[in-house]
This record gives C-alpha cells, sequence and structure tokens, in this order.
C-alpha cells in the first residue's frame, strides 16, 4: 500500500467509511512548489491559518555520522502552532480508524505519540530498546544494515482487544517500523495504522509495511 500525506488541520471528528480507509477531507495535497501545507482550525485554537511543516524541518549534514542527511524536526516541536496542528493530524487519523491504543517507537516516536493518546483520551505505550523496561516484555528481533537489534513492550500492554497506532518521527527503510507491527501483532493486537511526521519515499518504508496503512505529513 502506498502512503498518504494528511492534511493536518483536517477533522479530529471525520466520517468513518464503511471500507476503514479515512475519509478524503483529511487526505492533503502538496502545493505546486512540493510543500505540504498545513489548514488550521479558523478559531481561537491556533491563530495560524495556514503553515509549512516542510519550512520548519531542518536539514543536518554528516549527522549522526558522515554522509547522513538528517531531518531535524525539533523546530517543529518549537514551534507551538505546528506542533498542536501535528497532533491534530495524527490524532485525527487514529480516531478515524478507530484507535484504542497508541504506541510509541524509541525515542522520538515518544514526544509524538504521547500527545496522541492525550489529544484522544487513549492509553500509550512506550516500545523501547532491551533493557529499559522494568516489568515483563515480550521481543522482537530485526534485522539492521550490519546486524540485529532488538525491540520490547510490557507483555501486559496491550492484548487481542487492542486496535493499535504506531507512531514514530520518520519513516526510511521501514525497518524499525516493521518490527514495532510485528511486536504488536505478537501480542495479539491489530495495527490499524503507522503514523510519521517524515517519509522518505525513495527507501520504500511504506511498501515494506504492506499492507498496513502508513500515513505522513511531509514526503521527502
Amino acid at each position: 500500500m502506498s502512503s498518504t500525506a494528511l492534511d493536518a488541520g483536517a477533522g479530529v471528528t471525520p466520517p468513518r467509511r464503511a471500507s476503514g480507509t479515512p475519509s478524503s477531507s483529511l487526505l492533503g495535497a502538496a502545493a505546486d512548489d512540493g510543500t505540504h501545507h498545513i489548514e488550521t482550525p479558523t478559531t481561537n485554537r491556533w491563530r495560524t491559518p495556514k503553515m509549512s511543516i516542510r519550512k520548519l524541518i531542518r536539514d543536518v549534514p554528516d549527522f549522526p555520522k558522515p554522509g547522513i542527511l538528517f531531518k531535524d524536526f525539533t523546530p517543529v516541536l518549537a514551534d507551538g502552532e505546528a506542533f498542536a496542528a501535528v497532533t491534530h493530524a495524527l490524532s485525527g487519523m487514529a480516531r478515524v480508524h478507530g484507535a484504542n491504543h497508541v504506541l510509541g517507537i524509541e525515542s522520538r516516536g515518544f514526544i509524538l505519540g504521547t500527545p496522541v493518546a492525550h489529544a484522544l483520551a487513549l492509553p500509550f505505550s512506550p516500545v523501547r530498546k532491551p533493557g529499559k523496561l522494568p516489568r515483563a516484555v515480550r521481543s522482537v528481533e530485526y534485522e539492521l544494515e550490519y546486524g540485529t537489534d532488538t525491540l520490547e513492550i510490557h507483555s501486559e500492554d496491550i492484548g487481542p482487544d487492542d486496535r493499535v497506532v504506531i507512531v514514530d518521527d520518520l519513516l526510511a527503510t521501514g525497518g524499525t517500523a516493521e518490527a514495532a507491527c510485528r511486536l504488536a501483532e505478537a501480542c495479539g493486537a491489530e495495527v490499524v495504522a503507522v503514523l510519521v511526521m517524515i517519509e522518505l519515499t525513495a527507501l520504500g518504508g511504506a511498501a515494506r509495511l504492506a499492507p498496513r496503512h502508513v500515513y505522513s505529513l511531509v514526503k521527502y
């Protein structure tokens, strides 16, 4: 399944189609210049009617190591209106898919996932690297370019009654997100969507996660 760019100001209470796919009112299109604009409600909640999340994201060359162009989304967090609009968009998509639990991938997924859970009054569970969670855990191992890594979740946090959304800051090759999906599914939960702020489309992460739904705010 191809991923979809979101209109981050679109409804927190959108209509749901019988197929379970999101209403078209939630799906935004990029502007002619490639910038994805976020329409915010004309209420006191956000005073700025339009903002560009893409323009806030900064490119940092050679970080964390030479040859990597790092997408720094912290300026979005530093802009209260932008952060609110991002939370509004992601929580709207979680709602349209009928999610009842939010998972965030270590560690930037915690930053975006917890406000989504808060906005919808849903439980939040962290998906962490080994040795970070204090109680009994369920684990999944996944392959990296060189070697393997592991993700864990508290085994009692989710189960067969849960419809989860998995939140992270960025989708690249999709290896970590796929591992988080497999971890949730191993617990018996249904992954109804993967939600990210940034997607690097050339790396094929959305295709790797198919047939799960993938939504991103900004595509490169």
